[in-house]
Formats: C-alpha cells, structure tokens, sequence
C-alpha cells in the first residue's frame, strides 16, 4: 500500500456525510456558476473564463472543508512562461479541478459527452474545450491538430489525459498519440504532471478521503526534433514512475522542492505526515 493513501478505507458513517455535502456543495456551484457562465458568454473569453474557473477554486476550498482533502505541489518552477501542452495522469475528477487553479486559461482535450451534461457541460462548453468523438479517432485526431494549434496560439494551456481514461492506482494504459503528435506538429514543449489524487478520490466513487494530494509539474519536454512517438516516451517515462515514486515517498527526478504556499519541505517529509 502507497504510503501517502488514507490509512484505512472502511466506509464509515462521517465518511458518507461528508462526501454527501461535498457532493450537494459541488452541485450547487454547478447550476450557478452554469448559469453565469452563459450569462457571461458576450463578454471576452479570458474575462469569462476568469469567471468561471472560479467554480474550481470553490470546490477545491470546500473539498478541504468538508472531506478534509487538500494537496501540495512541487516543480512550479519547472512550468514555462508561456502556454504549452500539459500531459496529466488521469486518476480521479480531483486534477480536472486542481490543474486549473495553477495553468491559466487552459483547455481540455475530452470526449464530446461530456458537453451533454445538464449544466456542467453548457458552462464547460462556454471555456472552449477540444470536445472530440472517440468513436472516430482519426477525425479526433485532426481536431486535436486543429484546435490544439489554435489554443496554443491563443496562450492557453491545453491539457491531455495521454491514457485517455481514468486508470486505478498502480494502472497505466497505452499513451495514446494526439496529444505528442500535436506537440511534433506545433513545436510546442510537453509538460508532464503526476500525482497520488486515485487514493484519496477513487475513480467512478462517491466517497473522498482525508488525506493530501500530491502534484509534481516536471522539466518540460522540447518536441522540436523529435517524434510523437519519443515525445510520448519521455513523457511516460516521467509520469509513471514519479506517480510512483510519490505513492512510496521517494524523491522525484527533476523537480523542486518548495511546496506551492507552504513552507519549503521535501516530498518525503511530507508524506509521513499524511
């Protein structure tokens, strides 16, 4: 067992109600912070998404209130000044909403579907998001190429899940090729963020658990000169074994460690607090 997850999982009656109002708070800020973001809509893109991306900041803020789960992060410093692509681990909901209060304005990469949701996908759809149709991959492909040139060229980060799905702790499925390919095509460098969110707020569960998060933003990956496929490489590379080495304590290649907001601490001291 990971050293940073929740020392125990049994589902008690305080776990339940907390992730209760967790879940009546997040639904709340959904229909309101919905409802402004169409409102919002004749303003300009960067005022509306300052806007919007506030709902974020709430349900970070009252994720921590109410379920008692905050995060740290470290390599801050490793992040470029200027927008570029971000390759994430998909464990959780929980880096959806965290990425977004560190890398501004971004878009996401996601599956058309999720446009669909009542609320939650109509203000999403007013943050100009990549929404592509799996089910055709290589007309998901040429949108990724497409759009993700015209977002980078706009400075926003644009965010990809290379695995394409949310995966378990200690999972870990083939990196799909969209995301390096629109690096080799643009020029773009490749920033890789791991993080432990899987064992504090499994995929597809209703309970959160207390604990800490912890985010590492790694060295930035040049992609002039190289393949998709090597982009991609490197990219798993890091992502996979520094989600590791942050579930067992270990230091992590090429990042800081000063800890966004805190007072300066190494990963491993951090995670025997946990």
């Amino acid at each position: 067992m990971s050293i940073n997850a929740p020392i125990s999982r049994r589902l008690t009656p305080a776990l339940l109600i907390r992730s209760m109002l967790f879940a009546a708070g997040q639904g709340l800020l959904s229909v309101l912070f919905s409802i402004a973001a169409i409102l919002a809509l004749p303003l300009p893109y960067r005022v509306r998404y300052r806007l919007v991306s506030r709902w974020t900041h709430w349900n970070l803020w009252w994720l921590d209130k109410t379920c008692g789960l905050d995060h740290r992060v470290v390599g801050e410093d490793n992040a470029p000044e200027q927008p570029c692509i971000i390759f994430c681990k998909h464990e959780s909901a929980w880096e959806t909403l965290a990425l977004q209060r560190y890398f501004t304005p971004q878009v996401w990469v996601i599956k058309r579907e999720l446009l669909w949701i009542p609320f939650f996908g109509w203000g999403l759809a007013t943050l100009r998001p990549i929404a592509i149709d799996r089910s055709a991959s290589r007309a998901g492909l040429e949108q990724i190429l497409t759009q993700g040139r015209e977002r980078l060229n706009d400075d926003c980060w644009v965010v990809i899940f290379p695995e394409g799905t949310r995966v378990a702790p200690g999972e870990r499925h083939r990196y799909r090729q969209g995301g390096a390919a629109l690096a080799e095509r643009t020029g773009y460098p490749v920033l890789p963020v791991a993080h432990n969110s899987g064992d504090f707020w499994p995929r597809n569960s209703f309970i959160k658990y207390p604990g800490t998060v912890q985010l590492a933003i790694g060295p930035a990956i040049e992609s002039t000169g190289r393949s998709a496929a090597e982009i991609n490489r490197l990219a798993e590379s890091w992502i996979e074994s520094t989600v590791e080495n942050l579930r067992h304590g270990q230091p992590c290649s090429g990042v800081t460690r000063r800890t966004a907001g805190r007072e300066s601490e190494t990963v491993e001291e951090n995670s025997q607090r946990v």
